[in-house]
């Protein structure tokens, strides 16, 4: 199913503000960047720890989930609690089942989770579950939206 927010279940998520460091999509998970000023980047680990946080549409200004943020533009961000769902981006060459664990792809998108070396998934490094099958297996994009449900855990 397609959303048009990402923010689909937030109760008690807090919205934040910040500059862009780089193009930012809503539906990208983010990251603080060391930078002085308050500034933030798409996460850039594949499978490293994250914080909830989803850049999201700003629709004050009349913008979709489909504008992007300019780098250095004001952006859009909620942190999410457990529970909360989130339209998120989804890695290309990804195809998702309900009830996937996922984690960073290192590009603001995430990925099915995998395991250390040992084949052991490291529950830190888990940004939430998939609620709905996402079929982004084909390079062009198999899903349009490019997005699929998730519920942060």
């Amino acid at each position: 199913m397609a959303y048009n927010t990402i923010a689909v279940i937030s109760e008690g998520s807090v919205q934040k503000e910040a500059l862009a460091s780089g193009s930012i999509t809503p539906g990208h998970l983010l990251e603080q960047t060391t930078a002085a000023a308050d500034t933030v980047k798409v996460h850039a680990t594949a499978g490293g720890h994250a914080q909830s946080a989803f850049a999201v549409e700003d629709d004050l200004q009349g913008n979709t989930i489909d504008d992007a943020y300019a780098s250095g533009k004001r952006v859009l961000y909620k942190v999410f609690r457990p529970g909360d769902e989130v339209y998120a981006l989804i890695a290309n060459g990804e195809n998702i089942s309900k009830g996937d664990m996922l984690m960073s792809a290192g590009d603001g998108t995430l990925k099915e989770a995998t395991g250390d070396s040992s084949g052991t998934i490291v529950e830190p490094h888990i940004v939430g579950y998939a609620r709905e099958a996402c079929d982004m297996s084909d390079s062009s994009g198999a899903d349009p939206s490019g997005r699929c449900l998730v519920e942060i855990c």
